[in-house]
């Protein structure tokens, strides 16, 4: 798999029919290892090594209802009261970080309400803070550690 631009990680692989699969922590089970599966993972290990995040506050690929459509977000942060931290949206690598990405990420976020903000594909990423006051959102250098917004 290619290199992202994240440090790097320790994860636990398997073979099995000539398929890699990679275990998330969070799911507790391997899954088959695509491009995109490989960001998300290391979008996990970033939450809870850089970010301090705690392991029972994530969550990843979830089914939610957009518009009376069934959609997947692919990695939230609540807080411990529930209410969404951070909304996470994962794309392979090769593919580019386009406004449809963020309109994407945007009706997702209609539904769940977070506080920020996070849309990368291993090698840029995109930080925001929602402002629902003046609905807009506006754009970070990264994204805040989590005891600092409790």
């Amino acid at each position: 798999m290619q290199k992202l631009n994240f440090q790097l990680y320790n994860f636990r692989f398997k073979n099995s029919e000539n398929k890699v699969s990679i275990f998330d922590e969070i799911r507790k089970k391997f899954i088959i290892l695509t491009p995109e599966e490989w960001v998300r993972q290391h979008v996990v290990q970033f939450l809870m090594e850089e970010k301090k995040y705690p392991k029972s506050l994530i969550n990843v690929e979830k089914v939610l209802k957009v518009n009376g459509l069934k959609k997947r977000y692919d990695v939230v942060v609540f807080k411990p009261d529930g209410s969404i931290f951070v909304l996470i949206e994962c794309k392979a690598p090769e593919i580019k970080i386009a406004q449809a990405t963020f309109d994407q990420i945007a009706r997702y976020n209609m539904t769940l309400n977070a506080q920020f903000l996070m849309v990368t594909n291993g090698l840029n990423h995109y930080f925001c803070q929602m402002d629902y006051e003046n609905e807009k959102y506006e754009f970070l250098r990264e994204l805040p550690d989590f005891s600092s917004h409790l």
